[in-house]
């Protein structure tokens, strides 16, 4: 037996496998047994196809080795049974000599292979070693899509406001439909969020989501992504290449900044939403396609049809089912819960101990406009994440959040008056100046007593 080590080193085991043997012959399922037990794997047994399922219904298994002929079933109704039960484990179907269409039959009915009885055992090991190798692999993946899945779910999207429980509302009633969405809203609210979250709470989320920003390539490019093209099109266009549509067949196409699209590809689009098909560049064949199209702008599409930049057309069939989604300064009560979420990002990301988040600096984010919303918000808090130590301070903010404007300095008075206000421009002003206090007294236009007053008042420390 010490022959099948170098299995047991190759494959280490493949994170200590769980094997379920159904063979109604006791002895050559204890010799089986104990042949995988040396190699370190954990071993179940069952006498029987009910005993089997039994065993399934109460542990993981990686997979199992089954014979072919059992007394209460025959191998392709136990490939059947053992599949309901457990999905993920693969299947080795244990054959007589006379046998081997049987499993050959069971093959095709999803087991992942089969083995004579009888077979040299240095066949059975590696068998038994991808077997499970696909197992988990495949276990993985499902893992992977959960988590993927629960990352772009509705409940992943942060907020509490009646402004964006009124749009996930909305957009929950259309996910599970094939209905064109048109997500409109200011730059940064988050509508690929939303396309994301649409796109996985339907009946596609196990076919591809597929994304392009409009505004990122010229008409030419542009036309090559989205349709694809032949080899020969153009100069450069060396090979076939399938377009994002194709790509994203069965699934959905998520069309980011469609106001940007030039008007002369918007003909292509509409073919697309009215007869379900497409051109590719250089081609002169019609491909049918199975596609659901998300588009997304922050644009005024009614204005700009007005003004001949967009196809009326076009509008009245993206416009079908649309979805506006707030600014952040539309719904500064989420403000909390989306500092304390992204915080943890990026304290995370920079590898950073717990990091708390001082009492004067919400008040501050909570008066601020957020003419860039969540995008900006985040790139604010990673930026202080990055400069601060142990705690989340005013001066780690940019110099627009520390010190309001007029309109909306009102709403951060009692956290912010005028005291800290010149204490936090001060402090400011020395650090650019590297505590050069004469250079700092002139940019204040204040003596330098002044100054030294000042930082004593506000006990101010060259090291903050």
């Amino acid at each position: 037996m010490r022959k099948f080590s170098r299995y047991s080193c190759y494959f280490c085991k493949i994170m200590l496998a769980t094997i379920l043997l159904i063979d109604d012959e006791e002895k050559l399922r204890q010799l089986l047994a104990r042949i995988l037990q040396l190699e370190g794997y954990q071993v179940l047994q069952a006498g029987n196809i009910r005993q089997g399922l039994q065993i399934l219904q109460q542990q993981e298994v990686d997979a199992v080795i089954c014979d072919v002929k059992l007394p209460d079933a025959n191998g392709v109704e136990a490939v059947k049974l053992i599949r309901e039960k457990a999905p993920s484990s693969q299947i080795i179907m244990l054959t007589a000599y006379g046998n081997i269409p049987d499993g050959v039959q069971a093959i095709k009915n999803g087991a992942f292979d089969y083995i004579t009885k009888g077979d040299d055992n240095d066949k059975i090991i590696p068998l038994v070693a991808r077997a499970i190798e696909r197992a988990q692999l495949q276990r993985r993946i499902s893992q992977l899509e959960a988590r993927v899945g629960k990352r772009y779910a509705f409940d992943s999207i942060i907020g509490k406001s009646a402004a964006i429980r009124q749009a996930i509302a909305l957009a929950q009633k259309v996910a599970d439909t094939t209905t064109t969405v048109l997500l409109t809203g200011e730059t940064g609210t988050g509508k690929e969020v939303f396309a994301q979250a649409i796109h996985q709470a339907s009946s596609r989320k196990n076919k591809p989501f597929v994304a392009i920003n409009c505004s990122a390539f010229t008409k030419e490019l542009l036309e090559s992504e989205i349709f694809g093209h032949k080899a020969g099109a153009f100069t450069g266009a060396n090979r076939d290449k399938k377009g994002l549509i194709e790509e994203a067949q069965e699934g959905t196409l998520f069309l980011d900044e469609i106001g940007e699209m030039p008007v002369e590809l918007q003909a292509k689009l509409l073919r697309v939403l009215e007869s379900k098909e497409f051109i590719k560049v250089g081609d002169t064949k019609t491909m049918k396609v199975d596609v659901r199209i998300i588009a997304a702008t922050n644009r005024d599409l009614a204005e700009m049809v007005r003004a001949g930049h967009f196809r009326e057309d076009l509008l009245y069939r993206l416009n079908v089912f649309t979805i506006e989604l707030p600014p952040l300064r539309g719904r500064k009560e989420d403000i909390p819960a989306l500092v304390q979420y992204y915080m943890s990002v990026f304290v995370g990301k920079t590898n950073k101990k717990a990091m708390e988040l001082h009492p004067s600096v919400m008040p501050l984010l909570q008066a601020h406009e957020w003419k860039g919303n969540i995008r900006e918000l985040k790139n604010v808090l990673e930026r202080g994440v990055i400069l601060a130590e142990n705690s989340l301070l005013p001066e780690n903010l940019p110099l627009d959040i520390q010190l309001p404007t007029p309109h909306n300095s009102h709403n951060v008075l009692s956290a912010f008056d005028l005291a800290s206000v010149e204490k936090l421009h001060i402090q400011r002003v020395l650090n650019h100046t590297k505590w050069n206090k004469a250079e700092t007294a002139r940019l204040l236009n204040i003596g330098l007593t002044t100054l030294y007053r000042k930082i004593e008042e506000y006990k101010l420390d060259e090291e903050r």
